[in-house]
């Protein structure tokens, strides 16, 4: 038996349940993963409300790092006692799990099993956002909304050592602390001030060249007036709630703008490219250029606690759950 939180209906966070449950032994292709942290994101709360639908019961998260227990038939690049981590399926929120091997990496000795289930969907989310999405570069003006979050800290501290200005948007004083300490240029208290002015204002009239948007209905369509002409909106999240439908015609108005839509699971299909973007991702490590500070630690037990404290949008960096 072992310990996991399962969801038997959509709902708030009390629908999240602390059970025992059976697990069998890895299956062809699998390995039975021990886990030794557990990374909590924003699609978690997707998940559990409903909003990114699952079949039910299901057990929540989707990224985690932990050691190799055993290995099924057919797996090669794995053994017993490996470090891994991993970005995939659902099924995070336990003491340990089967997952495929096609998931996993090997999670170098330098590394903490905390930065290892912070280093995936956080990590992998900021280099396809900064280096697939928009290449960014030296003297591109950036605005990272959500600067002191999860993936919004990272954002401010890669495109900032990529030599990028950026600017971050933030809830309140403690935020902007994290967003200016991560590299961010200029913080902007967007529930108090009117940031698109603001961003004019900072940048001179000359704008931005890209926006990365995880906060959604609550800052659009104010994101479109922050860009320059030809500039791209990027939106990867929705903690505020998702962006309606809109006409098209905005962006010509705005300026001939671009915008899209990505995921991070449509950029690691190809496993090639996934190994090349986590290569990139620990490279950021090792220069300096990222850090995966955790924020918060709490027991598996706690996971609706968690959830209620990072959908009433009072959390800041990484959280992380240990069974």
């Amino acid at each position: 038996m072992v310990k996991v939180v399962r969801v038997h209906h959509v709902g708030g966070p009390e629908v999240l349940q602390y059970e025992d449950v059976e697990l069998a032994p890895p299956g062809p292709g699998e390995v039975q993963l021990r886990h030794h942290a557990i990374g909590v994101n924003y699609i978690d709360i997707y998940r559990r409300t409903g909003a990114y639908p699952a079949e039910l019961p299901f057990i929540p998260g989707h990224e985690g790092a932990g050691e190799i227990v055993a290995v099924g038939e057919g797996v090669e690049d794995f053994e017993a006692g490996d470090r891994v981590a991993y970005v995939g399926p659902l099924g995070g929120y336990c003491e340990a799990r089967n997952i495929s091997a096609s998931n996993l990496v090997h999670l170098p000795k330098s590394f903490s099993y905390a930065d290892g289930a912070t280093m995936m969907l956080k990590g992998l989310t900021a280099q396809y956002l900064l280096r697939r999405t928009f290449r960014v570069k030296k003297r591109h003006c950036v605005l990272v909304h959500a600067g002191a979050g999860g993936v919004g800290r990272l954002l401010c501290q890669w495109a900032s050592a990529l030599g990028a200005k950026v600017i971050a948007t933030v809830g309140g004083e403690e935020k902007a602390k994290i967003a200016l300490d991560a590299g961010a240029k200029h913080v902007i208290l967007y529930q108090k001030e009117d940031f698109p002015a603001r961003v004019r204002e900072l940048t001179k009239g000359k704008l931005c060249d890209v926006v990365y948007d995880g906060v959604g209905a609550a800052t659009f369509p104010g994101s479109l007036d922050c860009l320059a002409p030809f500039g791209l909106f990027v939106s990867y999240g929705s903690a505020s709630g998702p962006i309606a439908a809109f006409d098209l015609g905005l962006l010509a108005q705005k300026g001939s703008l671009f915008a899209t839509r990505p995921s991070l699971f449509t950029h690691i299909a190809d496993r090639k490219t996934y190994e090349e973007m986590t290569e990139d991702v620990e490279h950021a490590l090792k220069r300096g250029h990222i850090n995966f500070d955790v924020a918060s630690t709490f027991p598996l037990s706690e996971a609706a606690k968690v959830h209620q404290a990072l959908e009433t949008r009072k959390t800041a960096g990484s959280i992380v759950l240990t069974p």
